[in-house]
């Protein structure tokens, strides 16, 4: 999509219904949703490609103005879209943009999914994000790691999901592909950066104190609220997962198999969990 939005942006489009936004997490792109998209009926589902991810173009965000430049960003895509009130949906880093634009935007956002956030109350960083985060460290570490199938398999185990990648190859192809493209590397390294702490590997939760979700922020979304997470999310338990739901107004919760990425191993359970809450 070309349009007045000072970046190309490429978008992923599924259905017809109400428009439904999904926002992909850090190192891949909107394609790692195709599982979950072929399964949710009744809606315009759109997956744009983050900025730097995919064919969308990257943009200029500062590690300390991130959070206003991705509000802006997706402010900017509803309005080129047309889209006056969306239900937006957020994976992993996509969940805290999400998370963010309901709280600058809260009158666009009628229905709200997070699906595995990071940075929230309670979440702790994986420890391969830790040591990328960490100077010097990171760079290193990333240059004794080729990009290709073993290294993302070996990723996938951490966050709980190599056994349910395995049965997507074409995934495998695009996160390789993401790994060995510079460009989409340069854009998640700024997320992580943005996002971790560079002491990460020091500290409990390993995020950055002024881009956490605070639980003061989560007590003013006030715009029905799903949180879905997998039973082995690398991101803590269950029971950080009630924490969480506690601190939002209109939150319900749902447990699934697996782990950071529940539509891998069930697409349609995830996808019948998402539509039931939206009906």
């Amino acid at each position: 999509m070309e349009s007045d939005l000072p970046t190309r942006v490429h978008v992923l489009e599924k259905g017809a219904g109400p428009p439904m936004i999904l926002l992909h997490g850090t190192g891949v792109a909107a394609g790692f949703f195709l599982p979950l998209l072929a399964e949710l009926d009744g809606v315009r589902a759109i997956a744009p490609d983050l900025p730097g991810r995919g064919l969308s173009d990257p943009i200029d965000h500062p590690r300390r103005h991130f959070r206003t430049a991705a509000v802006g960003w997706l402010d900017r895509l509803l309005d080129v879209l047309g889209l006056e009130e969306i239900v937006l949906l957020g994976h992993s880093a996509g969940g805290v943009w999400a998370t963010w634009y309901a709280l600058a935007h809260p009158e666009r956002v009628r229905r709200l999914v997070l699906v595995g956030p990071p940075a929230f109350p309670g979440t702790r960083c994986p420890l391969p994000h830790r040591v990328l985060a960490t100077p010097g460290l990171g760079r290193l570490a990333a240059g004794l790691v080729p990009p290709g199938r073993e290294s993302v398999l070996r990723f996938a185990a951490v966050m709980g999901e190599r056994a349910t990648l395995v049965r997507h190859p074409d995934l495998i192809d695009l996160l390789v592909a993401m790994r060995r493209d510079p460009v989409a590397e340069s854009a998640a390294r700024d997320e992580i950066h943005a996002l971790v702490s560079p002491l990460a590997l020091l500290t409990p939760s390993g995020f950055r104190r002024r881009t956490r979700v605070r639980p003061e922020e989560l007590g003013r979304l006030t715009m029905p609220t799903l949180l879905l997470w997998g039973r082995d999310e690398p991101l803590g338990g269950v029971a950080v997962a009630r924490g969480v739901t506690d601190l939002i107004p209109s939150a319900t919760s749902a447990i699934l198999p697996g782990g950071h990425v529940p539509w891998l191993g069930q697409p349609v359970q995830t996808a019948a969990v998402i539509l039931d809450f939206l009906h």
